[in-house]
């Protein structure tokens, strides 16, 4: 499926919401940033213009949008990824840190030319020359304001979940209708983590022994492993979920 977002290094006309030498904030498609050099100010401006927009864009914008304006916006303000990986335990983070990390080397113009156009797709009707709305002050944590401090506190929505948030949540009863419904694969991996885990792997890790027992009995596979070759057995320090795993493969064998 193409990408929602414009290329890195793409420029496109008014439609795309890409900023273009025509643009009010100067031209800039063939001025990148280096290491040693600033980007222009009135693309900086418009960029802190759309971040400050984006406090009332959160609740229209989805968590893949959320991740891609985060990653810019760190990409903006610190550079590089220059952070260890998160542990297995916090999903969330990982999942911030690698759209950070995927960025690379890519430079602040460019990512802050990104960060503009899908905030400019979000709202169409967004004019930079008007001013903000006050409201109360948003939180400058990691990451900055706006998406930082929302995404943290986003709820993801009911109709966006699947059985790897069901399984986040300890929510027995919606992995229940998921997997009575024939729709969801018990043994499938998560497409958004790069780990490749199971819901196993995330029930295990969890600590969630009857999530991993239900799991187990709808035909999860307790020898299947992720991306770093790790059995579910192998990301929980819980004894009593470890004994189910060995029994339940022994009784396979």
């Amino acid at each position: 499926m193409a990408s929602p977002y414009p290329a890195p290094g793409a420029t496109t006309g008014d439609s795309g919401g890409e900023l273009s030498s025509g643009d009010e904030s100067g031209d800039v498609g063939d001025s990148p940033a280096g290491p040693d050099r600033e980007p222009p100010d009135s693309l900086a401006e418009l960029f802190e213009k759309a971040a400050a927009h984006l406090q009332g864009l959160v609740q229209v914008a989805s968590r893949e949008q959320l991740l891609y304006l985060y990653a810019r916006y760190k990409q903006v303000k610190v550079g590089n990824c220059n952070t260890p990986k998160p542990s297995f335990f916090d999903f969330e983070g990982k999942q911030k840190w690698e759209a950070w990390k995927a960025l690379g080397d890519s430079s602040p113009s460019q990512a802050m030319q990104e960060y503009i156009a899908v905030v400019k797709k979000l709202d169409p009707d967004w004019n930079p020359q008007m001013p903000e709305k006050k409201g109360k002050e948003v939180n400058a944590g990691f990451g900055g304001p706006v998406v930082s401090s929302l995404y943290q506190e986003e709820t993801i929505r009911e109709e966006d979940k699947n059985i790897f948030d069901y399984c986040r949540e300890n929510n027995i009863d919606h992995i229940t209708k998921a997997i009575r419904s024939k729709k969801v694969d018990v043994n499938m991996k998560d497409e958004e983590d790069n780990e490749g885990q199971t819901a196993l792997h995330y029930a295990s890790a969890c600590e969630f022994l009857d999530i991993v027992e239900l799991l187990l009995k709808c035909g999860a596979d307790p020898t299947l492993r992720d991306q770093e070759g790790c059995l579910p057995e192998e990301v929980t320090g819980c004894k009593a979920v470890s004994l189910i795993l060995q029994q339940h493969t022994a009784g396979k064998a």
